[in-house]
């Protein structure tokens, strides 16, 4: 193994952990049928949730992107 692929191993396991934590962070989908059981929140509650589910969900894409050319890069490299 080069210090190549190395580095590129640490990284690949470095995003995917960075990957199932900003999904985990991220709010189901279910969680927008309080109204139904009576449960209420308030305006600004659910903006900021929003926001916040916005901008993990965008990371989340750019992150998985990343891991999965470096994932191509590696396995290139590996044949090499």
């Amino acid at each position: 193994m080069t210090a190549l692929q190395i580095i590129a191993g640490i990284v690949l396991i470095l995003l995917s952990v960075l990957i199932i934590l900003i999904v985990l962070m991220q709010e189901g989908r279910e969680s927008s049928l309080g109204v139904i059981s009576g449960s209420s929140d308030s305006f600004m509650e659910k903006g900021r949730a929003k926001s916040v589910n916005a901008f993990l969900a965008k990371w989340t894409k750019w992150i998985a992107l990343v891991f999965f050319v470096l994932v191509l890069a590696a396995m290139l490299l590996s044949n090499l």
